[in-house]
């Protein structure tokens, strides 16, 4: 093996009436540090995509609706970037150093959870949290057990 890495990219533009949008040039850590954050800003959108690839197996049947769910997660990222970026760098760092595993990164996300209420309105809710429990960010001292199989 001669160790050089290839990187396949095509040249070939999408089509005119494909709305052009830039990728969202962010890694893993800091998507999944605003995936909640993301999911509840972008709601609509995604639930847009999600219906549109249920009509079409065809991946360029759902293009322009991609291209809105990126717009508004970078519309996201940029405003936790604006408004708390110390606390959002603190979170998704920490998910970095720690295999991305949210229950070693609390510390930070409360900070981020509280920054991003207070200045852009968003609460993070984990999809299927039983109603009336605590959720497991908000828990202060949670006890982590082994999982059995």
């Amino acid at each position: 093996m001669s160790g050089n890495i290839v990187v396949a990219m095509d040249s070939a533009p999408p089509p005119d009436h494909i709305p052009q949008v830039p990728e969202l040039g962010a890694t893993s850590a800091p998507l999944k540090s605003a995936a909640f954050f993301i999911g509840a800003h972008c709601k609509e959108y995604n639930e847009d995509f999600m219906l549109c690839k249920n009509e079409k197996r065809d991946p360029a049947h759902c293009l322009k609706e991609g291209r809105r769910v990126t717009r508004c997660a970078t519309d996201l990222i940029n405003k936790m970037r604006e408004n708390c970026l110390s606390q959002f760098d603190a979170h998704w760092q920490c998910l970095e150093k720690n295999n991305q595993e949210y229950q070693y990164c609390r510390k930070f996300e409360r900070p981020l959870n509280a920054c991003m209420f207070e200045k852009i309105g968003l609460t993070k809710v984990i999809p299927g949290t039983p109603e009336g429990k605590k959720p497991i960010h908000e828990i202060e001292n949670p006890i982590f057990k082994p999982i059995q199989k």
